[in-house]
């Protein structure tokens, strides 16, 4: 059994955000609201669906997928994206581990 944890998720095919039940009192509205714009505006872009999970660890990781017959989803730029992500909120993620290591593990 894995003691992976998912944080968010947002799906461009039912255009929905997912924030985990587990994790909406304890994190600060500016963070859930920054988390959400960042997951939505990846799925706006790229497409398919965009996870946010904590390892075993407690360490933040992206995933992404793709429905089998979306010939629009682009998996090349859907992999320098979440490298732009890992260096543009760096700050954010090390501070939603640091968080989840504290409240969590």
């Amino acid at each position: 059994m894995t003691d992976e944890q998912v944080l968010c998720a947002s799906s461009q095919y039912e255009q929905k955000y997912f924030l985990n039940p587990r994790f909406k009192d304890t994190l600060p509205r500016q963070i859930k609201d920054e988390l959400q714009a960042l997951m939505v505006l990846y799925t706006e872009d790229i497409g398919g669906i965009l996870t946010l999970s904590y390892d075993e660890e407690g360490s933040l990781y992206f995933s992404t997928t793709a429905a089998e017959n979306d010939l629009d989803y682009d998996e090349i730029g859907a992999f320098l994206k979440i490298k732009q992500y890992q260096e543009k909120y760096k700050d954010l993620l090390e501070d939603l581990e640091e968080y989840y290591k504290a409240f969590f593990l």
